[in-house]
């Protein structure tokens, strides 16, 4: 059986990204999205999820680029720029987050970090340690085997995984198209997730370079579900696993 979970992360750092997250799982594939406890239109999000119960909610934990929710300090720029620092409130950080989420009482099923910081050995084991207190099962593993863009940075990342995950469309970020999607179908294999940065109208972020509406179109072609139910694949929530 082959199963997708597709995400939509960054949301409530713009509210052009949570229009587009929504959007994309109203009129196309994404089933759930990740929300930045720190984003600065945190609040913004919850409230407008709250009218979109089927689609699933988890914490992108964020150590760089916003402010820390326990210090109110700048954190990192950058995903080096964060290697290269002092990680002393990693875990109180990450905990402030996840119960900033938790508080909202939206339901929470699954984690997975801004830049996938997450995934490096130290705050992984954090991440599952705090996964396995609040009871939120699913905690993404990058190992995207079949991105095209970004080859060196995502085969490091994805060397850190267990294998006990595949994903795709990490190595894609910010640029898939529908035809992409529809070629990256055929590494769906057993529990995958499509990672996905949809939005619309995104006024913050241009350093990213992201092409946010493009994707949230991507995302909502009717080719891609086509090629989803011809390739037998069954879309899924992380609570679904």
């Amino acid at each position: 059986m082959k199963r997708l979970i597709v995400t939509a992360d960054d949301v409530g750092l713009d509210r052009g990204m949570t229009t587009g997250a929504i959007e994309a799982h109203r009129n196309g594939i994404v089933t759930a999205c990740s929300v930045v406890a720190n984003g600065r239109e945190f609040d913004d999000a919850v409230a407008r999820l709250r009218d979109v119960p089927s689609l699933e909610v988890g914490v992108h934990l964020t150590l760089v680029e916003e402010r820390a929710l326990t210090t109110g300090k700048a954190m990192p720029r950058n995903w080096l720029r964060f290697l290269l620092s002092p990680k002393k409130n990693v875990e109180p950080e990450l905990r402030a987050q996840i119960e900033r989420v938790l508080a909202t009482r939206l339901r929470v099923t699954h984690l997975n970090g801004h830049q996938h910081l997450h995934q490096w050995p130290r705050i992984n084991r954090i991440v599952r340690r705090l996964a396995s207190e609040y009871r939120i099962d699913y905690v993404r593993v990058v190992n995207d085997r079949c991105g095209r863009r970004r080859r060196i940075p995502i085969a490091l990342l994805s060397a850190l995984a267990d294998r006990s995950g595949t994903t795709i469309g990490v190595a894609e970020a910010g640029h898939l198209t529908a035809d992409r999607i529809v070629e990256l179908l055929d590494c769906v294999s057993d529990v995958t997730e499509l990672v996905a940065h949809p939005g619309l109208n995104v006024a913050g972020y241009a350093h990213w370079k992201y092409d946010w509406d493009a994707e949230t179109h991507a995302l909502c072609d009717p080719r891609v579900r086509e090629a989803i139910s011809t390739k037998n694949i069954d879309l899924i929530t992380p609570s679904q696993i």
